[in-house]
């Protein structure tokens, strides 16, 4: 692999301590939410963290996709819906919807993209094959 960019962060006290990038630019309280036993609170935990991760990854690799087949995206959005539970080996698992929005595509062009963009996004391919990730095409009515 070709390096292009590096980052990196610290988590101090799991699911309840905070996590900061190690350059000193962002810093995070972390809770447990209330589902899980905790207290919930204000704090972020890493479900959300990946949440916002994700969708912001997978909606670059859209962009880069709609580009390719010359597509407007329009005013585009991307939720991920990340879920925290437990397999039949009693171990924790993560599983992932995508819900894109892309207004003013038709449906075939919409379907394309985002299994495209899935194909391309490095978070989908990282964890390819090791969660359960549905894709949603939003659309106009």
């Amino acid at each position: 692999m070709k390096t292009l960019y590096t980052t990196s962060a610290i988590s101090i006290g799991g699911r309840t301590g905070e996590t900061a990038t190690t350059d000193g630019e962002y810093r995070f309280e972390l809770s447990l939410a209330k589902e899980l036993g905790g207290e919930g609170g204000e704090g972020l935990d890493p479900e959300k963290l990946f949440a916002m991760g994700y969708s912001a990854c997978y909606g670059s690799a859209l962009q880069l996709v709609a580009s390719r087949h010359k597509v407007d995206l329009g005013d585009f959005s991307v939720t991920a819906e990340v879920s925290l539970g437990k397999n039949d080996d009693d171990d924790f698992q993560l599983a992932v919807v995508l819900d894109t929005y892309i207004p003013n595509v038709a449906l075939d062009i919409g379907e394309t993209l985002i299994n495209e963009a899935h194909e391309v996004c490095p978070y989908s391919r990282a964890v390819e094959d090791n969660i359960d990730i549905t894709l949603n095409l939003l659309l106009d009515e």
